[in-house]
């Protein structure tokens, strides 16, 4: 099923967020007592839809500008430079960066095509060196998949529009689509969190792709006749169960060697059908998945910390939906707040450090630091 990630949840977004506002994290440390977060101290500002990052060990930010079709450069100091540029009518995303190069996936807006680029860190000729898309076209993932209303009649059927939002329409598989979101680069392969193919997908740096793992179905849910009504929905489809895909958003490596994977809920991705962002664990060797945790509002990013402490970006999280960065203790499940952030995108961690997107989808996107203190 196609879907566009954060799309139908953007206009909910732009009209919740509000001004940054620190408030104490509930989550105990290593010594029984909270953590705590700073404010946020800018970095960078004026970016574009910046719903990727990276950040090497000398505190080099690398930021995608999705719709603005850029990879960019910033130093610590805030001087932004470009390192490249996708022609119109495409958007680059999942930075990552190892060994002198900066790894990023560029791709169509309608996702009908994707590859992995490589560009030295300091700057120099963009070269594309694995095909994502051919990968989806020939794999496809998830077509073993069910997504969508269950069971419904045909006469239910026949009154949904031609044109389905959310991609509800009923028993549907998986279809090919490709929309890499975040990439992981390590010493054997890039890990690949694609959003439109609902997996992890690993590339060689010799450009060959494979699949690791498919993210499960979500749990099904349903929804009342005014939801339905809000979405586009007919009224029959009152009660009958609807099942969303997974929508991974980020990936990192936990001290254990697993994967950890952000997932949006697809379907709605703000919190009106309920909070159902995930973070899920990947065996990169075997290709299992466990789930971590659920009930964020909106997992767009992870950062996971040496001691297995896991922070959680939640672009509709916080009481008031206007989001929040949350942390789950090494072993626990439960997401705690740590500090109020609107609309956060990508986080990274170097040290104690959290470097954050924020604003992702209003005017003034800000790339900022954040000091933890356990």
């Amino acid at each position: 099923m196609k879907k566009t990630v954060l799309g139908v949840a953007t206009v909910f977004a732009v009209a919740a967020a509000s001004a940054l506002v620190a408030a104490p994290a509930s989550a105990h440390g290593h010594d029984d007592s909270p953590p705590t977060a700073s404010p946020p101290v800018t970095i960078a500002e004026g970016l574009v839809t910046p719903l990727s990052l990276e950040v090497d060990r000398q505190r080099v930010s690398y930021v995608s500008q999705n719709f603005a079709g850029l990879l960019t450069r910033v130093a610590r100091d805030g001087t932004a430079s470009v390192l490249a540029t996708a022609p119109p009518g495409e958007e680059i995303s999942a930075v990552s960066s190892r060994d002198g190069y900066v790894y990023y996936a560029q791709i169509a807006m309608d996702h009908t095509s994707g590859s992995m680029g490589r560009v030295p860190e300091g700057g120099g000729t963009p070269e594309p060196f694995a095909d994502l898309y051919a990968h989806e076209a020939s794999a496809n993932p998830d077509a073993g998949a069910v997504y969508g209303f269950q069971g419904l009649t045909d006469e239910c059927v026949a009154q949904f529009p031609p044109t389905t939002p959310m991609s509800g329409l009923p028993a549907e598989s998986g279809v090919v689509d490709i929309h890499p979101y975040a990439s992981l680069a390590l010493n054997n392969a890039i890990f690949v969190a694609d959003a439109g193919a609902n997996a992890v997908t690993r590339v060689d740096y010799d450009g060959d792709v494979s699949t690791v793992a498919v993210l499960p179905p979500q749990e099904p849910i349903q929804l009342t006749v005014d939801q339905l009504d809000g979405y586009g929905f007919p009224a029959c489809a009152e009660g009958v169960d609807w099942i969303t895909e997974p929508v991974p958003t980020d990936i990192e490596i936990g001290p254990d060697g697993w994967l950890y994977v952000t997932t949006l809920p697809g379907g709605p991705e703000d919190p009106t059908a309920g909070v159902r962002g995930s973070v899920y664990k990947v065996n990169q060797k075997t290709g299992e998945v466990k789930l971590v945790a659920t009930g964020f509002g909106g997992a767009t990013g992870l950062a996971v910390a040496t001691d297995g402490t896991i922070y959680v970006n939640e672009i509709f999280g916080g009481p008031d939906g206007s989001g929040q960065i949350s942390v789950l203790e090494k072993g626990s499940t439960e997401p705690e707040a740590l500090i109020a952030v609107p609309l956060p995108g990508a986080i990274e961690i170097r040290a104690n450090r959290l470097f954050v997107t924020w604003n992702v989808l209003s005017e003034n996107p800000t790339l900022s630091l954040i000091e933890v203190n356990d």
